[in-house]
């Protein structure tokens, strides 16, 4: 056992070189990266979930939509209450606009546009920095794999020039290069578990989003929720429309 060959990962990539060190160099940024980004939009999706919940409750006890809207102004940031003012601004203004535009499209289709541009908008925020998880995910594996075959190469040729390649002075280096791959693996997999639960979790809050549109949305034109015990379409509808401008 005296003459084992004894393991070091960190005098393995310096005597690599500049191209090993450059590859722990790149594997240790994404790993930063990835977590950053694990726990920053765990943390993001956490709080928007309660938000919503906050707010569906504070927005729907309300008797009429105009107090829902003033009501909720503490959640002003959540995607919710931007979607609900914006279906309220396209509302207020196709009202102006009655005259020009209601042979043009109706008040429905105008305010399902503006909603469905909303809820867009809000998507694409949910999904920022997903691709960067999912690109760590899918390169990190290869570049501890070039690692690795560097790693043997750099080890072999050092065998070779020493002239010494018996077993233990070989397998030491070349498994010791593996670590390159271990690396890499322990870089990607974090990385690939978090994106597919982000990606659940923001398809969670979408659903959200597109179910309390569609029931805003009938709130809107119709000027009560199916399903829901309301007052009549004056006491909802118009106090909406009114209180759109001081809304913006």
């Amino acid at each position: 056992m005296q003459n084992g060959y004894e393991f070091n990962s960190w005098e393995f990539i310096t005597a690599g070189g500049p191209v090993s060190m450059l590859v722990a160099l790149i594997l240790l940024t994404m790993s930063v990266a990835s977590w950053y980004l694990i726990v920053t939009k765990s943390v993001t999706a956490w709080r928007t979930r309660n938000a919503y919940q906050s707010f569906l409750q504070v927005f729907w006890q309300a008797p009429s939509l105009a107090i829902a809207v003033k009501q909720s102004q503490q959640y002003a940031n959540t995607g919710l209450s931007r979607l609900a003012e914006k279906a309220i601004l396209a509302a207020e203004h196709h009202k102006m606009c009655a005259v020009k535009g209601a042979d043009i499209v109706a008040q429905d289709e105008f305010v399902a546009r503006a909603m469905n541009r909303s809820i867009a908008e809000e998507n694409a925020t949910m999904e920022g920095g997903l691709t960067l998880l999912a690109s760590v995910g899918s390169v990190s594996p290869f570049v501890g794999l070039f690692g690795t075959v560097w790693g043997i190469y750099h080890a072999l040729a050092s065998i070779s020039l020493s002239g010494q390649a018996t077993l233990d002075k070989v397998a030491g280096p070349v498994g010791e290069a593996l670590i390159m791959t271990a690396l890499g693996l322990a870089v990607a997999i974090p990385a690939v578990l978090a994106y597919n639960a982000i990606v659940r979790s923001n398809r969670a809050l979408t659903v959200e989003l597109e179910r309390f549109g569609y029931e805003l949305h009938t709130l809107i034109t119709t000027g009560a929720v199916m399903g829901a015990k309301r007052t009549s379409k004056q006491d909802v509808a118009e106090p909406a429309i009114h209180v759109a401008g001081v809304v913006a």
